[in-house]
């Protein structure tokens, strides 16, 4: 009987064993489904690929990244829509058409007097805490309160340094771990400027992380990044006069806009904005743009600004698809000024193009010493 009894626990033993790996086996899949895009990555090749077309890894799981595939994916449609022929022929339009009306308002002059109706909720929690020998967690203050930003510490040599206010792309009301830099060919963290030993700031804006007020949309944001340049030009080891803007994506399109409402920096650099939000899928723009007033999408819609455009501003893209190549092209052909210059990088894509790119604007502004209102940049 001991010797059956024995038996029968090892047995069962052995079933909730079997019963238990086969759970954690079942938990670990799912835990893969919902962070991986396809299955695990093996060998410097396949992860030097994978990072070539512009995926971010996920180190856990050595595979894809779904959020970044799905992000990819997302900009390879948004391009191969942009290049087909009735595409093409109405962005041809609307530029004859913003060429007939040279003599229209400002962006902020159409801005003035007018509500926007879209804001929503944000989707991040609190801005994480940074090493406090990278960047120092801050509140700014702007029309919506208290904003949260990472801006490098006073580095105590009594000297007046450059600074760059940065926009990152994707969800830009909010701000992460803008610390850890990415590789070569997809380094969105704007990393060569901190290297090089001039000062950053990443402001998050209205509705973002746990931020007060409630995200609109390239709207009220564009009155948070002015206000982070009002406040970084009081800090006293910033240079107030050398004080550079730039973004990548949606960020991009945000520098874009802010340079076309109102321009106290003394260059904006825009990588990979669009022409038209309208072009941008839910994860940006929650609400259906077409159902609503159609002033919502052209205020925001940097292309119909560009004639109003004052100081130096430089929009860049790499011509390699993934890449919103399309909305430069048009912008390029409609009405600006001479100070907004346009740059089709061949060779790169809407994330190549950033490293090698940064890293010599980045020595632009170092050996800038030219009179206000005179920086002078060349992509070459």
């Amino acid at each position: 009987m001991h010797q059956l009894n024995t038996t029968a626990l090892r047995c069962a033993c052995t079933f909730l064993l079997l019963l238990t790996a086969g759970c954690q086996r079942e938990q670990d899949t799912a835990l893969y489904q919902a962070a991986c895009h396809g299955p695990p990555l093996h060998g410097a090749a396949e992860f030097e690929q994978a990072q070539v077309d512009g995926y971010q890894i996920n180190r856990r799981f050595n595979c894809i990244d779904k959020a970044s595939y799905e992000a990819v994916t997302a900009e390879k449609a948004r391009w191969e829509s942009a290049h087909t022929p009735q595409a093409i022929a109405k962005r041809e339009a609307e530029i004859a058409e913003r060429k007939a009306h040279d003599d229209a308002q400002s962006l902020e002059q159409a801005r003035s007097g007018f509500t926007t109706k879209i804001s929503f909720a944000g989707r991040e929690g609190p801005a994480p805490q940074p090493p406090p020998k990278i960047f120092s967690k801050i509140g700014y203050p702007s029309p919506a309160g208290s904003l949260a930003a990472y801006l490098t510490p006073d580095p105590g040599d009594g000297q007046r340094h450059p600074a760059i206010i940065w926009i990152t792309g994707g969800d830009c009301n909010s701000i992460g771990e803008v610390w850890q830099p990415g590789p070569h060919n997809n380094e969105q963290t704007a990393a060569a400027y901190r290297n090089a030993g001039i000062v950053m700031m990443f402001p998050s804006l209205r509705g973002g992380n746990d931020n007060p007020g409630r995200e609109e949309a390239f709207y009220g944001e564009v009155e948070d990044v002015l206000a982070a340049h009002a406040f970084l030009s009081t800090q006293p080891y910033v240079d107030s006069d050398r004080i550079f803007l730039g973004g990548h994506s949606t960020g991009g399109t945000l520098a874009l806009l802010t340079a076309e409402f109102r321009n106290p920096f003394r260059a904006v650099f825009a990588f990979g904005p669009v022409e038209d939000v309208g072009g941008y899928g839910k994860g940006v723009f929650p609400t259906d743009l077409s159902q609503l007033d159609a002033r919502e999408r052209k205020l925001r819609s940097p292309g119909y600004w560009l004639h109003e455009t004052q100081g130096q501003v430089f929009v860049i893209e790499g011509m390699d698809a993934p890449s919103n190549i399309a909305a430069l092209d048009a912008m390029q052909r409609a009405p600006h000024p001479a100070g907004v210059h346009f740059e089709a990088v061949p060779g790169a894509n809407h994330f190549s193009v950033l490293a090698p790119t940064n890293e010599r604007i980045a020595l632009a502004i170092l050996a800038d010493r030219s009179a206000p209102g005179a920086f002078e940049w060349k992509f070459e």
